[in-house]
């Protein structure tokens, strides 16, 4: 598995129209090829700023990294920069082999 995530910062004040451009829109994932779960995260605010993560998991890298090079890809940011004012910077990737997951008993 592994597992992608990107953490933004976003202005105080401005978490309301990030995270209505957020649910608002389509991710294009639930078709994708070795995509298993997404989540938007809201964090603390710190130092006048308000963290977020988002993230999601996938059967494999190698299905992470097609999924970058997909035409779901470029739809769902196709309005990315429409909104680079609610930010403090650029998002940060960090990406993730999972080495163990341990769950929950069904029972």
């Amino acid at each position: 598995m592994f597992i992608a995530m990107n953490r933004f910062q976003v202005k105080l004040g401005s978490e309301a129209d990030f995270e209505a451009v957020w649910l608002g829109r389509d991710t294009h994932l639930s078709t994708v090829p070795g995509f298993v779960t997404f989540k938007l995260l809201r964090g603390p605010e710190q130092e006048g700023l308000r963290l977020y993560a988002s993230h999601s998991i996938w059967k494999s890298r190698a299905d992470f990294e097609a999924w970058t090079r997909s035409e779901a890809f470029r739809l769902a940011h196709k309005d990315a920069g429409d909104n680079r004012g609610l930010y403090a910077g650029h998002p940060q990737f960090e990406g993730f082999d999972v080495l163990q997951e341990v769950a929950a008993d069904a029972a």
